[in-house]
């Protein structure tokens, strides 16, 4: 199944911005970049908002048809695993198969052993070409992996052969997704956790991996970008290595979760994949469904007024609606404004507290990452919130294409 080099996984939570977000990638066409739209939607995106697999299909299939896209596109089943896979096998052909919650968890010490033993070549002082200092491999750090990672493998590997058996080779594009924890996996660590997935044949195109800082979703990265972009690097030169020593797809490509907003990292990011002509798969989290919010904030009354009352209800329900997304938010509660000071703005106050523009002086990291996740209390507004989304579609949907391309598409792959 074909993807072009750069791809761009789209979130659309309430599936009324297909256009808006392919025109985007229209635009980055124009400019003559080719970008792979990935439409994506996670089980408990769906389970939230009370939509079906079927639907990211429809909207996909919609918006390519309205603006007669003749190129690649895609549909991903985010963040699935073995027990939920099935409801999106018919709809997909992209698979982020998510193994986080196996990270850690105890591998029955012969799977171990044999683990270590098909490694032993790599043993010692291991040189990776690209790679200035070679890395000093001890049977133990092998064994680390093996406690570590070598579950996640295995789970891995029944998903991926049950997604195989259901739509037969080359006919998806298989994803493993390791970011949403709490510790970053070096470059070394990459590389045999791609020798795991190989000794259980599994070939993704591509994997993402937790990188070092944090990638809250909607907002900027948080960490050292000098050592984030010698870890990228690093694991750039990882893949292409892997690739041939495990015969792995020879496109495979490195995928950046949350990597909505990340724009300090993004000068990074780019420089280094034009530099060594690799490819990339990103994902924007949710910011779509924050510029529906911000258009609904500046298109009169009864706008501005909904998106007031799912930010009061979204700060009464703190908890509940953080606490899944612990691992990829950080919000200072001191920094949240009381409703009813939330209440007393103007639009553009709230327009401006919300937007992600670097150096606004109303943007509120806090509030927006509240607002991220807050998509739930949208949800329970119902037909009430959706007809809003229609009837002002033309404030919402020159936002999104604007977000998409001028924020993200343009400084990513293009300038």
């Amino acid at each position: 199944m074909k993807i072009n080099v750069y791809s761009f996984g789209i979130g659309d939570r309430f599936a009324r911005q297909g256009v808006a977000q392919l025109k985007a990638f229209e635009k980055a066409r124009g400019s003559g970049t080719e970008i792979t739209p990935v439409w994506n939607k996670s089980y408990r995106e769906h389970k939230t908002v009370g939509s079906n697999h079927r639907s990211v299909r429809e909207e996909a299939d919609s918006a390519t048809r309205t603006l007669q896209w003749q190129h690649p596109y895609l549909v991903d089943a985010d963040h699935i695993n073995l027990g939920n896979v099935d409801e999106f096998i018919e709809y997909s052909d992209f698979f982020t198969i998510d193994v986080a919650e196996y990270i850690g968890q105890k591998t029955p010490e012969k799977f171990i052993r044999e683990f270590v033993k098909a490694n032993s070549p790599y043993t010692g002082l291991f040189e990776i070409p690209g790679i200035a200092s070679p890395f000093r491999i001890s049977e133990d750090f092998i064994w680390h992996i093996g406690e570590n990672f070598l579950l996640a493998a295995r789970e891995a590997s029944k998903v991926y052969r049950h997604i195989l058996s259901k739509k037969g080779p080359d006919n998806f594009i298989p994803e493993i997704s390791m970011d949403e924890v709490n510790n970053p996996q070096k470059p070394a660590e990459l590389f045999f956790i791609l020798s795991a997935l190989h000794f259980y044949e599994v070939k993704p195109r591509t994997i993402a991996p937790k990188f070092t800082g944090r990638f809250n979703k909607g907002v900027d990265y948080e960490g050292d970008i000098g050592q984030f972009e010698k870890e990228f690097v690093e694991d750039l030169h990882v893949l292409d290595f892997a690739v041939r020593e495990f015969n792995l797809p020879a496109d495979l490509k490195l995928s950046v979760h949350s990597g909505s907003d990340k724009f300090s990292i993004y000068p990074s990011v780019s420089g280094s994949i034009k530099k060594y002509k690799k490819g990339l798969h990103i994902k924007t989290a949710g910011t779509t469904w924050l510029e529906e919010l911000a258009g609904l904030a500046i298109s009169g009354r009864k706008g501005l007024e909904m998106s007031k009352s799912i930010y009061k209800k979204a700060f009464e329900r703190y908890d509940e609606l953080t606490a899944p997304y612990a691992t990829v938010i950080d919000i200072d509660k001191i920094n949240l404004p009381v409703p009813e000071r939330v209440f007393e703005w103007e639009p553009e106050k709230f327009f401006g507290t919300l937007r992600h523009v670097p150096g606004h002086p109303d943007f509120n990291k806090d509030f927006r990452q509240l607002l991220h996740v807050g998509y739930k209390v949208a949800a329970e507004f119902g037909d009430e919130f959706l007809h809003l989304l229609d009837e002002n579609e033309k404030f919402i949907a020159p936002l999104v294409t604007e977000n998409l391309f001028a924020n993200h598409i343009r400084p990513l792959f293009i300038d």
